[in-house]
């Protein structure tokens, strides 16, 4: 069907032979990836455009506030900002697209989100100049900037206020690399899309909304003003929404009357057409249900720069009943729905994340945005979820080999052999995608947080990480990562830290005076109840900041139980309220304690003194001490119980010390095993480590063992992570190296397969691969211009090898290459 277009009734029209035509990688043509011309030219041009920063959307918003701040209600300001953004907001429409919307002004072009994090002048110039991660700033940019942004939102800026209030032992931890802060530059708006918005249009919505404004009752209610305010921002979102999707209908048929080709003015038409029943309207077909959807992304992520983007999440069980419709009405087929997705696949990654500075860069070091598309998971009624979208989900993945959006299937004991031996051969191929999670634990850690089987059944993974919640009914707000084996080091040093030259914890007695490991055990855990105490109420104050002035009408409006509670999802009107506390360094503590056990306290081969010594000379001079640290001493990730057992009990701990605490909206906290690239960071921040690491070198990632510490292969790794209860986490990451030649030809992909059957058998969260030798890591080092298109597995998400800076390259040259 590549030489037919169709018009909304279905009805076939001949076109000119070409158009649109597939081209494979055997043509004559430098191979591109994409199954079409069409879809290969718009993933070169997202390729190979440098991003940008847009002060578009800043400047509307500082119109909007300087007209009406203290004049309107919160939700109302933040409901007619955005309003105001869709009518005035410029519209891109590229040659040869079929879905249309970016969130900035043309693909790679990334918004600014003052109210935020208000940049300064010097941010600008760190943008445009850095080596990774840069944004270009034109001169106009910073003349807006200077002179429009900054006056206003300098001391309103959420980032502002949130440092002005918190104390200052938040800020010592802070700045000694003890914990981070997500909020610092973005908000709080985490979760995953369900299949509500495929079967309501948003001038549905608003009949809801007036329903329940109508219901207010203003005699007895006392909160029935706040609940019109809230309301009322809900609706003017949805009318928001609906304006961008009729410019866009009315762009297109201006753009159809102005061209000669008839090939390009029928597909104009039909993005008319599209664009006039979505999003106002539910849609009907596959590709409206994929407009919808977008749109609806571009909404979510312009309203607020959200930690992290918006995810589709089952988007293979969302559109496949639109799929089978089209397909049995003859209006598509595989070819066209493939084309389609492709089309998608480059909207997600024409969206860098926005721009971030300071130690929010350090945590989260990439262009990718996290936005995570869940294939294959279980359906409502727990049956398994694979279908003909889900095949095709893999093969637009293999195909585009983009890393936005990142991809994920979700494995359970009910997946069919050749859905995971599909994904797997993708997996080998070395780019790190899809990630694989186990469906069956997914839901036992969500009935675990109090969510009932139906909702835990709606599981998603909201972002490029590893973190679960309930699709459309929970906001799990991810606040931040601490850095676990630097409470250990504080705690040796009697709260004095080195990297920022100053005392910052508690001085919990002198280590040497310790004369048991339990003693020790206490002072760690009395180190660590004091730090996490700073950090959860620093999180409380910063959440309590974002219910008073930071409201999200748009995400309100598609979660459920925020338009009947007439409650902001930033206000805990969800169904469901999560607060994630990411740990990082799981398994350098482990084997630091391992060390400090076996050494110090029960076989007396070294005293305190000695391992104080040798950590402050980072070993030189020690080298009889290292060799014992690294060589006589049990470690995580070989199947030894002398060090699984202390894994227990730190994860113990920190679930006693962690899990449970309410916060101001009504969430309670959870622990995650999470590091993107925050591992690489807090590694700088530290001395030498009691298990042989040295300064300042980047912690493992994840609930992955140290570097070079898993010596007896993979299923070792997995039986030693498994003693890690990650059915009461909120997510464990779990990465794992191959060579390419030990995942080869059928017998790799059977291994590769019992694995992660193995893994998950015991309740492991998640697992991924990098596929790759040293060598070529090594060589892509030394000669990056030959290997522009190396893409490797990082933490919970993919990036180019040549986009990450010298420390993480040599993290994941140093991992473990194991053997099946």
């Amino acid at each position: 069907m590549n030489n037919t277009s169709f018009t909304p009734t279905g009805i076939k029209t001949q076109v000119p032979s070409g158009a649109r035509t597939s081209t494979t990688h055997n043509d004559s043509q430098p191979a591109k990836r994409g199954s079409t011309k069409r879809t290969k030219a718009l993933r070169d041009l997202s390729e190979t455009t440098h991003p940008s920063i847009s002060l578009e959307r800043a400047t509307i918003e500082t119109a909007v506030y300087r007209e009406h701040e203290g004049k309107l209600p919160a939700p109302v300001l933040r409901g007619l900002f955005f309003k105001t953004l869709m009518e005035r907001r410029t519209l891109y429409l590229g040659d040869d697209e079929l879905i249309v919307g970016e969130k900035g002004i043309r693909p790679q072009n990334a918004p600014t989100f003052p109210e935020l994090c208000c940049h300064t002048m010097q941010d600008f110039d760190n943008l445009n100049n850095r080596e990774h991660v840069s944004f270009t700033v034109t001169e106009e940019d910073r003349r807006i900037q200077r002179e429009v942004v900054i006056p206003f939102w300098k001391n309103r800026a959420t980032m502002t206020k949130m440092y002005e209030a918190l104390p200052e032992q938040w800020h010592l931890l802070f700045e000694g690399g003890m914990f981070t802060e997500f909020m610092a530059q973005r908000g709080p708006g985490h979760t995953v899309a369900d299949g509500k918005i495929y079967h309501t249009g948003y001038l549905d919505f608003i009949d809801i909304i007036d329903e329940r404004i109508a219901s207010i009752d203003f005699n007895r209610d006392m909160d029935a003003s706040a609940q019109k305010a809230e309301l009322t921002g809900m609706r003017l979102v949805c009318e928001g929404m609906i304006i961008l999707g009729r410019r866009y209908a009315q762009e297109a048929r201006k753009r159809a009357a102005q061209t000669s080709d008839p090939i390009r003015q029928e597909e104009l038409l039909e993005i008319a057409y599209t664009c006039e029943q979505v999003p106002a309207h539910a849609p009907r077909t596959f590709r409206e249900a994929i407009q919808m959807y977008w749109f609806t992304h571009i909404g979510v992520t312009s309203e607020m720069n959200n930690w992290d983007s918006y995810s589709p999440g089952k988007l293979d069980q969302h559109l496949q009943p639109f799929y089978e419709a089209d397909l049995s009405s003859g209006s598509l087929d595989r070819e066209d729905a493939r084309e389609l997705l492709e089309c998608l696949w480059v909207k997600f990654n024409n969206q860098p994340a926005p721009p971030k500075v300071g130690i929010t860069l350090k945590e989260s070091a990439t262009y990718t945005d996290f936005c995570n598309i869940n294939t294959g998971s279980l359906k409502p009624d727990g049956s398994c979820g694979v279908n003909d979208v889900s095949y095709l989900i893999l093969d637009v993945m293999d195909e585009m080999k983009l890393l936005q959006p990142s991809s994920n299937v979700q494995i359970s004991r009910k997946t069919p052999e050749h859905f995971l031996h599909r994904a797997c051969e993708i997996s080998r191929k070395g780019w790190g995608q899809p990630a694989f999670y186990n469906s069956d634990a997914l839901i036992q850690e969500l009935l675990g947080m109090g969510k009932t089987l139906e909702d835990a059944r709606e599981s998603g993974i909201a972002s490029g990480c590893v973190e679960t919640g309930t699709a459309g009914r929970e906001a799990y707000v991810l606040t931040g990562y601490l850095n676990i084996p630097k409470v250990l080091e504080l705690t040796l040093n009697r709260g004095f830290d080195h990297y920022s030259n100053r005392k910052i914890g508690l001085d919990v007695s002198d280590p040497t005076s310790f004369t048991s490991y339990e003693e020790l055990y206490t002072a760690f855990e009395r180190e660590l109840r004091f730090i996490v105490d700073i950090k959860v109420a620093g999180n409380n104050l910063i959440e309590q900041l974002f219910m008073d002035t930071m409201p999200v009408p748009l995400l309100s409006v598609i979660t459920d139980d925020c338009i009947q509670s007439a409650s902001d999802y930033n206000s805990g009107g969800a169904r469901y309220n999560t607060s994630y506390i990411q740990c990082v360094g799981i398994a350098t503590i482990t084997d630091a304690l391992a060390v400090l056990k076996k050494h110090v306290f029960t076989e007396h081969t070294l005293t305190m003194s000695d391992i104080l010594d040798a950590c402050a000379a980072d070993f030189e001079g020690y080298e009889t001490i290292l060799d014992i640290m690294r060589n006589r001493t049990p470690k995580y990730g070989n199947d030894d119980e002398f060090a699984d057992r202390i894994l227990r009990e730190v994860d113990d701990t920190l679930q006693s010390t962690i899990a449970g605490r309410p916060t101001p909206k009504g969430a309670r906290t959870i622990v995650e095993f999470l590091p993107t690239t925050c591992h690489v960071y807090f590694g700088q921040t530290m001395m030498a480590s009691a298990n042989g690491r040295h300064r300042h070198m980047p912690l493992p990632d994840g609930i992955s063992p140290e570097k070079g510490a898993d010596r007896k292969g993979p299923t070792a790794v997995i039986r030693s992570a498994a003693n890690i209860n990650q059915l009461r986490t909120g997510g464990a990451l779990l990465n794992q190296k191959f060579t390419p030649s030990v995942v080869a030809g059928k017998h790799g992909i059977m291994s590769m397969s019992a694995l992660i059957r193995m893994y998950f058998t015991l309740d492991g969260h998640h697992m991924q691969f990098n596929v790759v030798d040293r060598s070529t890591l090594i060589d892509a080092q030394r000669h990056p211009d030959q290997y522009t298109d190396l893409i490797v597995r990082v933490a919970g998400y993919s990036d180019y090898f040549n986009n990450l800076d010298r420390a993480l390259q040599d993290e994941i040259i140093a991992r473990t290459e194991q053997d099946l």
